[in-house]
């Protein structure tokens, strides 16, 4: 990740004025290319890899979904194909746009090191306090290229930034499809993470949560024996559903969400 700044720039430029935003939770993305034509979209739920398991039993795991839909996409506007040879010089990394393709590009090779980069059209600003997470699309393995995470003040930079991609082997052709997603973003409070304190504590210390692991660890060994079993009410559920429902024994969840409902990015790129 990289802000696309001049290297003589000084390393703490002067403070932005913040973005002014009536409810605080908004994330305005400033048009710098509309020619350059990536949309911004929330993320889907879904996944090839997990539309091809058997019975598609990806799904049944709730912590993947909700991963899967935490943030909006930035989607790729030309498909093309690159390869990096392996070695260090920024002309390493080819790049081929399909056939028709017209500029603006958006994938170039900037780095060097086998690192593949996405110039990104927009200049984004989050409500004070907020930095923007920028990562690769979550849970989408990508075959011989990963996805490098970055996280921006975007609440104050006025510099736009790059998302990248790290080839993971050389002389592999990788196939950017037109609409996919390069890029997932989503807001992170700054500074949450480092108020948080962490204890590690044996688990015989709190009876009444130790009682109630071991009725679920019981009943889940049980469930697990008893699912190969022809006829069993086991296997006829096929899977046990408690966390999917937010009750586990008897801990009831609160809040609990099974699909996440983002908004979308309203306005024009013009």
């Amino acid at each position: 990740m990289s802000n696309d700044v001049h290297p003589d720039q000084p390393a703490n430029p002067p403070v932005a004025a913040s973005l002014d935003v009536e409810d605080g939770k908004k994330i305005v993305a400033y048009t710098i290319n509309h020619e350059m034509n990536m949309d911004i979209v929330p993320a889907g739920q879904e996944r090839t890899w997990m539309d091809e398991t058997r019975m598609r039993f990806a799904y049944r795991c709730l912590p993947l979904l909700i991963a899967n839909q935490h943030g909006w996409w930035i989607l790729n506007n030309h498909k093309f194909k690159a390869m990096w040879d392996g070695t260090e010089g920024q002309e390493s990394v080819r790049i081929k746009y399909a056939r028709g393709a017209k500029e603006p590009f958006s994938a170039i090779s900037h780095f060097g090191h086998g690192v593949l980069t996405f110039s990104l059209p927009y200049l984004f600003r989050t409500p004070p306090g907020y930095n923007l997470m920028v990562r690769g699309p979550s849970n989408m393995p990508k075959d011989g290229i990963a996805a490098l995470d970055g996280i921006v003040e975007t609440d104050w930079n006025i510099a736009t930034f790059t998302m990248n991609w790290l080839f993971t082997r050389s002389h592999y052709p990788v196939i950017f499809q037109k609409g996919e997603p390069i890029c997932m973003i989503y807001p992170v409070k700054r500074g949450e993470v480092e108020q948080f304190t962490g204890e590690i504590r044996p688990l015989t210390g709190e009876p009444e949560l130790e009682k109630a692991y071991n009725n679920w660890s019981v009943n889940r060994n049980q469930f697990n024996q008893r699912l190969h079993v022809a006829d069993s009410e086991e296997a006829k559920q096929g899977w046990q559903k408690d966390y999917f429902q937010g009750v586990m024994g008897e801990a009831r969840a609160d809040s609990h969400q099974t699909r996440l409902r983002l908004n979308r990015f309203e306005g024009s790129r013009k």
